[in-house]
C-alpha cells in the first residue's frame, strides 16, 4: 500500500498535468486561429475557429473537473479532521470520568479511615477515663487501708502506665486523623478542580 505522501505527491502530478494539457489545448487552439488568419483562407479560418471553440471548451471541462475534484478532496480532509477532534474529545472525556471516580472512590477510602480511627480514639479516650476512676478509686481505698499500701502502690503504677500508654495512643490517633483530613481535603480539593475543568 502505498503511503499518503506518495498518494499526494501523485495526485498533484497528476492535477498540474492536467493544468497543463489543458494551457496546452488553448495555446494549439490559438495557434491554429492565427496560422489560418496568416494563410487568409476563410474556409481555414472557420474551421480553425471551430476547433479552438472544442479545444477551448475541452480546457475547460478538464479545469472545472480539477476544481471539483480538488474541493471533493478537502472536504474529505475537513471530514478526518473532525473525527480525529471527537476521537480525542471522547478519549479526554473518558479519563476525566475514570479521574473523578477514582478521587471519588480514594475520598470514600480515606472517609471509612478517619472513621474507624476516630471510634478507635473514643474508645482511648473511653479506656483514659476509665483508668483515670480506677486510680482515683485505688487511691481512696488506699488512704483507708493502709495494710495494703505497698499492693495499691504498685497497681497505681500500673495505673499511671496504662493511662500515660492510653494518653500516647490518643495522641498518635489524633495525629493520624489530621494528617488523613489534610490529604481528604487535598483530594477533593483536586476532584473539585478536575470537575471544573471538564465543565
Amino acid at each position: 500500500m502505498t503511503s499518503p505522501s506518495a498518494r499526494t505527491s501523485a495526485r498533484r502530478r497528476q492535477r498540474s498535468t492536467r493544468l497543463v494539457v489543458a494551457s496546452a489545448l488553448l495555446l494549439i487552439a490559438a495557434a491554429l486561429v492565427l496560422g489560418s488568419i496568416a494563410t487568409g483562407q476563410s474556409t481555414l479560418v472557420l474551421l480553425s475557429a471551430l476547433a479552438a471553440v472544442v479545444l477551448g471548451a475541452a480546457s475547460t471541462r478538464i479545469t472545472h473537473s480539477e476544481l471539483l475534484e480538488s474541493r471533493h478532496e478537502a472536504a474529505e480532509d475537513r471530514a478526518r479532521q473532525a473525527q480525529a477532534y471527537r476521537d480525542i474529545t471522547a478519549r479526554r472525556t473518558a479519563e476525566n470520568v475514570a479521574f473523578a471516580d477514582s478521587m471519588k472512590a480514594r475520598i470514600t477510602e480515606r472517609e471509612e479511615t478517619i472513621g474507624q480511627l476516630e471510634s478507635e480514639l473514643g474508645k482511648a479516650l473511653e479506656r483514659a477515663a476509665t483508668a483515670t476512676l480506677k486510680m482515683s478509686a485505688e487511691a481512696r481505698r488506699a488512704d483507708v487501708a493502709e495494710v495494703e499500701g505497698n499492693r495499691l502502690g504498685e497497681l497505681l503504677e500500673q495505673s499511671d502506665t496504662r493511662a500515660a500508654e492510653a494518653i500516647v495512643r490518643v495522641a498518635e490517633l489524633e495525629a493520624e486523623i489530621d494528617t488523613l483530613r489534610a490529604e481528604l481535603d487535598a483530594w477533593q480539593r483536586a476532584a473539585a478542580t478536575s470537575t471544573y475543568k471538564r465543565a
